[in-house]
């Protein structure tokens, strides 16, 4: 059987993160420009081959001072490093759980997600279609971005949790 290649549908796609803030509520914020795709040798994408990046300096969380500080040398480091990038090493869709090495700034570190494969469906214009939910956790740390401040009550300002979901869906390539 041939390998499929699928393409990301961006205006039917995105990539959300959550940050705990004071230790007691969560940021929410997400990368506007997301670049996908998946090879895969069937349509129910047994060990497909997935791919994706999210441009740094895409970042919105409806705050320009936050978004600058988050593409700043403290953060992503937007300048220097402007893309993260995932490359899955396995997908086993029986478990809902993809396997890769994900790259933040200068750092590659093998994580697992857990990810829903929704089903195909057929667009009005004939076009096929994908779809695929992820989620998880990942420590901002552990890829280099450390900045923080300490609470005088007690705590950080921002914790090392990141929480992770998207929402993507591909379209068939001919």
């Amino acid at each position: 059987m041939a390998t499929k290649t699928w393409a990301l549908d961006p205006t039917h796609s995105e990539l959300q993160f959550k940050v705990k803030h004071l230790m007691i509520t969560n940021v929410t914020g997400q990368f506007k420009s997301i670049t996908a795709s998946v090879n895969s040798d069937d349509e129910n994408f047994k060990n497909a081959e997935v791919s994706f990046s999210a441009q740094i300096n895409s970042i919105d969380t409806a705050n320009e001072q936050r978004d600058g500080h988050l593409k700043s040398a403290d953060f992503f480091d937007g300048e220097k490093f402007p893309e993260i990038k995932f490359v899955s090493k396995s997908y086993h869709a029986s478990e809902g759980k993809i396997t890769g090495d994900l790259t933040i700034k200068d750092v590659t570190k093998t994580i697992t997600l857990d990810a829903e494969f929704s089903g195909t469906n057929k667009d009005p214009w004939g076009n096929q279609k994908a779809g695929f939910s992820i989620s998880g956790k990942i420590n901002r740390t552990d890829f280099n971005l450390h900045w923080n401040a300490a609470l005088e009550t007690g705590g950080v300002l921002v914790s090392e949790e990141v929480k992770l979901a998207g929402e993507f869906q591909f379209v068939m390539q001919a």
